[in-house]
């Protein structure tokens, strides 16, 4: 009796080779969008970079649309992927919120694509993020990183302010978003960069003090109470 034929071996190199080629696309096709925007953006000029046709992109990307889409999905998973990775376990509740509002501070002047990837999605309301269960599905985790930490420090009698983990979030991003999408008008209005080096750890230091403060701070109920 003949031996059995073993089946082949899965085409490991082709799958690795077209792993490749979508990350080089999405390498390109961000500083495009980043740079001349959704509508601005030309598919065409993505495959002339990559020295490729643009039937190439659509076969692994679909559309113009599926590809801004896949941006965003990497961009936003960097960020997700870190607060995730965050170590804070060994900390008390108010380190352990500095540590984070620090990543985030670290993390948006390190990738000015991002911040100029969700103003633009912003200007698009949001249609291409809405679109994306994967990207819906990621804020979940990070969300309850900061909730850990919330409920930790009320245990311990340290918060004693009433905020819940998305308000928090929006508070932390807001100051690092800000930092880093308004430079340019801030400079040109009031004389002074934000994003310069050597006001670096001040503003960084700025933004932990502001939310341990407003987490601390026993502020007086409503009038009448």
């Amino acid at each position: 009796m003949a031996a059995a034929v073993p089946p082949p071996s899965p085409p490991v190199k082709r799958t690795r080779d077209a792993a490749r080629t979508q990350g080089e696309i999405l390498d390109v096709a961000t500083e495009e969008f980043a740079r001349m925007g959704y509508a601005g953006a030309r598919v065409d000029e993505i495959a002339a970079r990559m020295r490729t046709t643009k039937r190439m992109i659509y076969y692994y990307f679909g559309s113009k649309d599926q590809l801004f889409t896949a941006v965003l999905e990497r961009a936003y998973k960097v960020i997700r992927h870190e607060e995730q990775q965050l170590d804070v376990g060994h900390l008390d509740p108010v380190s352990a919120i500095r540590r984070l509002a620090e990543l985030t501070f670290d993390h948006h002047e390190a990738h000015p694509d991002f911040i100029r990837l969700v103003s633009i999605e912003n200007i698009h309301e949001a249609k291409h993020i809405g679109a994306s269960p994967s990207l819906a599905s990621l804020s979940s985790p990070a969300i309850d990183v900061i909730a850990s930490i919330l409920e930790a420090g009320r245990e311990q009698g340290v918060f004693t302010a009433e905020v819940d983990a998305v308000d928090l979030h929006a508070m932390i991003s807001s100051f690092c978003f800000f930092r880093v999408s308004n430079r340019h008008t801030f400079r040109a209005l009031f004389g002074r960069d934000l994003t310069e080096a050597s006001g670096r750890e001040h503003y960084r230091t700025m933004l932990g003090d502001m939310v341990i403060s407003y987490l601390t701070s026993d502020r007086p109920g409503p009038k009448g109470s």
